[in-house]
């Protein structure tokens, strides 16, 4: 059998949002900014005639969790 011809595609870095057109609910664009900045712009810019969710940050193809969240966890754990 061998080995599947192309790897996986790995996720890029970055702060993602998905747009869609109001109302859809199947998949939307995904939209990737290099800072929180930029994303939230880009968020405020299409509000008016899509939806949009943001889906937060990814770094070395994984979501980033919340540090607050992090935080609570390992107190818990204590």
């Amino acid at each position: 059998m061998g080995r599947p011809p192309v790897l996986p595609k790995k996720k890029k870095d970055g702060f993602w949002l998905e747009i869609r057109n109001k109302g859809a609910k199947s998949g939307g664009t995904i939209l990737i900014r290099d800072t929180y900045e930029a994303m939230m712009q880009a968020a405020r810019q299409y509000e008016i005639t899509k939806d949009v969710v943001i889906l937060g940050e990814h770094r070395n193809g994984k979501k980033v969790e919340e540090t607050s969240r992090k935080k609570k966890s390992t107190a818990d754990a204590e």
